[in-house]
């Protein structure tokens, strides 16, 4: 039994260390992952830059990943925030566009309605009701 190891054999100290590499480490793909995607995203660099970078960072990460911090990181947050509003200004475009084309017009939802009457699938007591509401509600 003397190669059992406790849980209270483990210093809390220890625990603590332990805890804030695991923490370290997590960061340190977090960075690396958001400079690899920068680099990529980056319209400013050309090609040969990219490739440069990327081997960099790839071939000797911690200190590519550093370099590239220092020497482009300032504007790593612009890209983002422009890259963001983009994004945000397309869906916000899409939805516009997407309300603007979803009004239908009374004469599309008569239509739709004398359609499902002709399969059957309402009454003509409930036609004639739901042609009420649409010519009422336009």
């Amino acid at each position: 039994m003397s190669g059992m190891y406790l849980a209270y054999d483990y210093p809390l100290l220890s625990v603590f260390w332990s805890i804030l590499w695991f923490f370290l480490w997590i960061m340190w793909f977090i960075l690396l992952f958001r400079v690899v995607v920068d680099i990529i995203r980056d319209d400013d660099l050309s090609g040969w830059a990219k490739t440069g970078w990327l081997v960099f960072a790839i071939l000797l990460p911690f200190l590519g990943v550093f370099v590239y911090v220092v020497a482009r990181g300032k504007n790593m947050g612009r890209r983002e925030a422009a890259q963001a509003r983009a994004q945000q200004q397309a869906l916000d475009s899409y939805i516009r566009e997407t309300a603007k084309g979803g009004s239908t017009s009374s004469v599309d939802e008569l239509a739709r309605l004398s359609e499902i009457r002709a399969r059957g699938d309402i009454s003509d007591e409930e036609f004639r009701r739901a042609k009420e509401q649409v010519l009422t509600r336009h």
